[in-house]
């Protein structure tokens, strides 16, 4: 009996796999582009409860608050160091009127949200308090003016408003309404998908718009000149389609004195397929692997897009803005269909951080990118409910991934493997190293493969920081459950003379390697 024991055991071990090599993660050292820390960049659009519940809830709520704005948001935010803010909209600033938002709260009007729900907008949060947020938040201004419904004269005397400093009526009726110091403007988005709902402009005439507005929109913030000017951001492409990127490309390349911008724009949502139909909870692997299998494409869009821009402008004088993108998931039953409500996942977190690495791996060109949205909308940083917050996985990807901001990239080299899943195919491990200003290599690495662990092997005296998984790739926190998923400590251990750092199932780790 014990021999037959025995024989057993031997075929048991015979049959079982043998644990893979961990794969090898070479870092070089050879400095590539700097990561510009703005495509770490927020989006706060007028839509569902972005805004109103997400952000704003006035002076007078129970809510904490400063000025109106909710103070559980604004630490949550300036933890992730967000560096700018993209606002109004989104197909709301193509609808926007500036001069509804600003003077005495009770005297503005309340205006029809016609883009989404076909809610009342108050207009209780306007450029005023827009900027109190920034600055709460220590964000920059990344302000989008109304091309399609709108005037250069209306956006020209926006501008005079937020960023005069001489005694012109507009600066006057600025400090008349509690602003005396002009504000900066770093970026300024020139129309928001023209294409579609900010006026279903063919390219040829968005071209000739924004060039009326590139000229008459200026800044006149004294302190704003130089390396410090305002950049503008034309619209470009749209997912697959080019002509609104090389019409303006073209327009720019044998551009005159009288207009000029800095930068164009590129907008791509994750769907797997329009409508958006995938849940965003209680979902299983198939719906894991087709969104993230969708998601490949941010890459190919990217490089498609700089394509174009290369063969006009070589010297990559303007930057590319992904200014819209995340997942765009079904909302969330018995949530009003045009509040974009949806849930946060593991799934989620995976996906923004890969998107992330694309972002730094294009930053030579890639210098602003905006996650749709901030609050409460899509893709968002947190969710509300009232005097309750909650911390989503896509926040604490952005939160551990702060200290590639401003950081330069270096080579990083591995073999990636595959995960598959039915039809779907993609890249098993996704890895991006930077050093940062003092000197840390810092190396972001994700396991796509839901199910099975991954050991990487590292040159280093130790790798040590945080990774995020959870136990189902539907995995979220919610208000009841709030640290479902949240960043654990993760340490490499010594073997062989090198470091093996081993991620689970379904992770996202960011290390420092001394």
């Amino acid at each position: 009996m014990r021999m037959l024991k025995t024989a057993l055991a031997a075929l048991a071990l015979a049959a079982t796999p043998a644990a893979a090599d961990p794969v090898p993660v070479t870092i070089g050292t050879t400095p590539g582009a700097t990561i510009n820390r703005d495509i770490f960049g927020q989006f706060a659009e007028h839509l569902g409860t972005g805004i109103y519940g997400g952000v704003w809830v006035g002076p007078d709520s129970p809510i904490p608050n400063v000025r109106g704005i909710r103070s559980d948001v604004v630490a949550a935010l300036r933890a992730l160091h967000v560096p700018n803010v993209r606002w109004p909209g989104g197909c709301f600033a193509d609808e926007y009127h500036w001069r509804k938002g600003i003077g005495a709260p009770a005297l503005r009007p309340s205006t029809l949200n016609a883009n989404w729900g076909g809610v009342i907008e108050p207009n209780t949060f306007g450029t005023h308090e827009f900027m109190d947020f920034a600055d709460q938040i220590g964000a920059e201004i990344f302000l989008s003016v109304n091309i399609g419904s709108g005037t250069p004269e209306e956006a020209a005397d926006w501008l005079e408003y937020m960023t005069g400093d001489g005694p012109s009526t507009l600066a006057k009726e600025r400090a008349a309404n509690g602003r005396a110091k002009p504000w900066n403007v770093k970026y300024l988005g020139l129309g928001n998908e023209n294409w579609g709902c900010g006026g279903a402009m063919s390219n040829d005439h968005y071209v000739e718009e924004m060039k009326r507005f590139a000229h008459y929109t200026r800044n006149l913030n004294p302190a704003q000149t130089g390396a410090n000017a305002m950049k503008r951001v034309a619209v470009g492409w749209d997912s697959g389609k080019s002509d609104y990127t090389e019409s303006v490309m073209q327009a720019w390349k044998s551009k005159v004195w009288s207009w000029d911008i800095e930068g164009i724009s590129l907008h791509n949502y994750t769907v797997a397929g329009w409508p958006p139909h995938l849940p965003s909870s209680n979902f299983g692997e198939d719906d894991y692997a087709n969104l993230l299998a969708d998601n490949q494409r941010m890459d190919t869009l990217i490089a498609k897009q700089t394509a174009i821009m290369d063969r006009y402008d070589p010297e990559k004088k303007l930057f590319l803005a992904v200014d819209e993108w995340g997942a765009w998931l079904a909302p969330n039953p018995g949530s009003n269909p045009g509040f974009l409500q949806q849930q946060n996942s593991m799934r989620d977190a995976i996906l923004a951080a890969v998107d992330i690495n694309v972002f730094m791996r294009h930053a030579d060109r890639v210098r602003v990118a905006n996650i749709a949205q901030m609050a409460n909308v899509l893709q968002a940083m947190v969710l509300t409910d009232g005097p309750r917050m909650v911390l989503t996985p896509t926040y604490h990807v952005f939160r551990m991934y702060v200290p590639f901001q401003d950081a330069v990239a270096v080579p990083v080299t591995y073999a990636a493997g595959t995960y598959t899943r039915g039809k779907w195919s993609m890249p098993r491990l996704d890895a991006f190293a930077a050093r940062a200003k003092d000197g840390t290599l810092w190396l972001a690495v994700t396991n796509v493969d839901p199910n099975q662990p991954l050991e990487i092997a590292l040159t280093g005296r130790s790798a040590k920081g945080e990774v995020l998984t959870a136990p189902k790739v539907d995995s979220i926190n919610t208000f009841d459950a709030p640290n479902a998923v949240t960043p654990k400590p993760i340490d490499a251990r010594g073997s062989g003379g090198r470091l093996v750092l081993t991620l689970p199932a379904k992770s996202v780790a960011v290390v420092a390697i001394r």
